[in-house]
């Protein structure tokens, strides 16, 4: 990942204060422009990625109090000369993350988990184009289908949201979630009222439940926070994720609409195991990485959310692995 630039733009009140920022080490240079129209200041930073979240905390310490304070982030793709990378040495050397900040980590997820038009007609798509693949036992088919399937960013927006405490995108990744997998349910019902009754490869794969498809929904979720907030791509672990999410979806609705309820009800503890391995491997992940809000008090608030949430994932997991077992005895 590149460099980072951080345009930050404050009144000539906090000239001083900003400035304590640019002389510690994790500045790797900066600038000021002249005032603005309305006498505010824009001062730049080029930062490196494993040093944003520490420039990030301290300029917020400093303008968290200023209302017309505003720190921009700008990517940048190169730069002359090049800046070259001073290694420390081993014993003193500190292992960072290049990864996202805290702050666009937010920002990404937040934006991912919308629950919009587009949301909605994408998940539309991919449900018609999983039912349809299924029931023709095409492989190449649902693998489209879990392509345009946009059941990714809620889930990780909900990992998120109770890692940090923030009730707001909480309750929004949990409405996205249920509109989605809800939605989803109903066209495969609708679809199967179209279309007589089968039997074939896909359809039963989505009646098996095992351990295997917990391991692979608990590599789903910590692949898709791993990608993200290392700033990578995360489309292709958005399959993975879809993978997991869509396919026992779609079952249920048409087993439902057939009247096979045993079937259906398999596949609902499908859907159901994989739910609960992507969020709770998806939060381990989180906290393992050590994102949590800046200030104490939002601190406590987020230690108490992810008691919970653990807590009702843990025992959500418990609940599958006694099923998995006696659904095989």
């Amino acid at each position: 990942m590149g460099l980072k630039v951080l345009e930050i733009i404050a009144p000539q009140g906090e000239i001083k204060a900003i400035e304590r920022v640019t002389a510690t080490a994790e500045i790797v240079d900066w600038w000021r422009t002249a005032a603005l129209e309305d006498e505010r200041f824009s001062t730049n930073m080029m930062v490196k990625p494993e040093n944003m979240q520490t420039v990030l905390d301290a300029l917020q310490q400093i303008l968290d109090h200023c209302v017309e304070a505003r720190v921009i982030i700008h990517n940048v793709e190169t730069t002359l000369p090049k800046i070259e990378v001073e290694k420390p040495a081993e014993d003193t050397q500190k292992a960072k993350d290049p990864g996202l900040s805290r702050e666009e980590l937010y920002e990404e997820v937040e934006r991912s988990s919308q629950l919009n038009q587009t949301y909605l007609l994408l998940t539309v798509l991919s449900a018609i184009v999983a039912a349809i693949g299924m029931i023709e036992n095409s492989v190449a088919a649902v693998i489209g289908a879990m392509v345009i399937a946009p059941l990714l960013g809620p889930n990780l927006a909900l990992a998120l949201g109770t890692t940090l405490g923030d009730v707001p995108l909480t309750r929004r990744a949990i409405l996205a979630n249920l509109a989605g997998l809800g939605l989803a349910i109903a066209v495969a019902f609708l679809i199967s009222f179209m279309i007589e009754p089968t039997t074939n490869a896909q359809l039963a794969e989505r009646t098996i439940v095992s351990y295997g498809a917990l391991i692979l929904a608990l590599a789903s979720g910590a692949a898709a926070v791993l990608s993200l907030s290392a700033g990578a791509a995360a489309g292709l672990v958005g399959v993975m994720v879809a993978v997991a999410l869509m396919p026992p979806a779609v079952g249920l609705g048409l087993f439902m609409g057939w009247g096979q309820w045993a079937h259906a009800e398999q596949s609902a503890l499908l859907l159901l195991i994989n739910i609960t391995a992507i969020n709770l491997s998806a939060k381990l992940v989180l906290v393992f990485r050590g994102v949590s809000p800046r200030r104490w008090p939002d601190k406590g608030r987020a230690r108490r959310s992810s008691r919970w949430a653990f807590g009702f994932w843990g025992i959500s997991l418990l609940v599958t692995l006694v099923s998995i077992y006696l659904g095989n005895l």
